[in-house]
């Protein structure tokens, strides 16, 4: 997601000097060129670095690259989430993918893969420097077709001032908890939850948590084989989510709002308008970089909570990964660039930003931000793990997880409706 999409410290003490995945990357004669004889070789890099700081580095990294290779010359392309995913979708369908692109793994990549459009990263010294976790999202078959740079879960970002105003005492551990602490902030006069409506997949997360608590991770797998998302988990999570959203607790205008946008999602929360949010490890720069202003001390963050009368426990975590693939006809200086962007050195610049977690191994003890431990511990300590539903299915089913939750939202489907019409995607995919 992005953003995806999507509080760092410096990991330099964290990462030593022998990590495979640290060594700069070396000059290296083109493969490949231009069509011009001149020898330069273009790498075509599509990421959704559209906010800070991944907007200022990321470009900064590919020229300090072309700087140490004249012969390559990096072109990068941002997008926004949502026009990135439509994007790829029309390259996949003319089968000239970019060199180098962002995934977040599962079954849209693995549909890239079936289809021939992704080489996978065949390097085993470079893969050994990344914790295993990281890697799984992007491994098919013994093979790994992406290289992770960030990894983390999605969970409740909250104002902490705003609970303490509204009389809530602790972050609630329940889904009863929690639509009392909505009443709570509403009764305030505290819009409850900033949500980006017009970009769905922030709203997704909402029933695939619920479907995570209530049919537990074996249970969504299952689903996914049988390609029946009609049973009562599935149900029941678009009917514990329409239980939040009779109370009204999103922001005005909130089916018209974007993300990362000015008055969007991001911008509401960081501008203190807000209770909380349902979002990633990376939320509180977005907020920053959205809003031009900083909760600090005043931001926490609480797990999804446990829903009564379900198999899924409060430790098992819905998020994903962060990762760069390579298109089928990417040239060598591709892969040689990524380690270049995952040394140590810019590792070190990307997590100390603040917008990414370390995806390294052994980098997560370098973490000092409240926040980020907490996160960090959770998915250390997770007892089951679920990427992104609009990522983990083929690409026709997760578009009908966020259309049909979105409808659901909007009051345009019913709970049955939307298990209803995932199944029948399911199906034909």
């Amino acid at each position: 997601m992005g953003i995806s999409q999507p509080s760092r410290r410096s990991l330099l003490t964290a990462l030593s000097a022998g990590a495979a995945i640290a060594v700069a990357a070396p000059a290296l004669t083109a493969c490949g060129g231009d069509g011009s004889g001149s020898g330069k070789v273009t790498i075509e890099w599509l990421d959704i670095a559209t906010t800070e700081p991944s907007k200022t580095i990321y470009p900064e990294i590919a020229a300090a690259y072309e700087a140490a290779h004249p012969n390559v010359d990096i072109q990068l392309t941002n997008m926004e989430n949502d026009a990135f995913k439509a994007k790829m979708t029309a390259v996949t369908a003319s089968g000239d993918l970019p060199d180098i692109f962002v995934t977040w793994g599962g079954g849209v990549l693995k549909q890239r893969i079936d289809a021939g459009l992704v080489k996978p990263v065949d390097d085993s010294a470079f893969l050994d420097g990344f914790m295993p976790v990281a890697l799984q999202p992007y491994q098919f078959d013994g093979k790994t077709y992406a290289v992770p740079y960030d990894m983390g879960m999605v969970g409740f970002w909250y104002n902490k001032d705003h609970f303490e105003k509204a009389g809530i005492a602790e972050p609630p551990a329940t889904w009863a908890q929690f639509l009392d602490a909505v009443r709570k902030l509403k009764t305030a006069g505290i819009t409850p939850i900033a949500l980006a409506g017009k970009d769905k997949w922030p709203g997704h997360y909402y029933w695939a948590y619920l479907a995570l608590r209530l049919a537990g991770p074996d249970g969504v797998k299952q689903a996914a084989e049988a390609q029946n998302f009609g049973t009562p988990p599935f149900v029941q999570a678009g009917q514990k989510l329409k239980e939040l959203i009779d109370l009204d607790p999103f922001q005005q205008g909130f089916q018209g709002a974007a993300y990362d946008a000015p008055g969007g999602q991001a911008a509401t929360m960081g501008a203190g308008k807000a209770g909380m949010e349902l979002m990633g490890q990376w939320a509180p720069v977005v907020q920053k970089d959205a809003s031009g202003q900083d909760l600090g001390d005043a931001l926490g963050f609480f797990p999804f909570p446990a829903v009564e009368g379900g198999p899924g426990k409060v430790t098992d975590v819905f998020g994903g990964g962060n990762g760069h693939a390579l298109g089928k006809d990417a040239p060598p200086e591709a892969l040689d660039f990524l380690k270049f962007l995952m040394n140590k050195e810019n590792e070190a610049r990307l997590v100390s930003s603040g917008a990414f977690m370390p995806v390294v191994k052994g980098a997560e003890s370098a973490i000092e931000d409240a926040n980020r431990k907490q996160v960090a511990g959770m998915l250390n300590g997770a007892t089951g793990f679920q990427l992104y539903l609009d990522q983990a299915f083929p690409p026709a089913v997760g578009q009908e997880v966020n259309d049909g939750v979105a409808q659901l939202m909007g009051g345009q489907a019913t709970p049955q409706q939307v298990a209803q019409s995932i199944t029948e995607a399911a199906e034909k995919a």
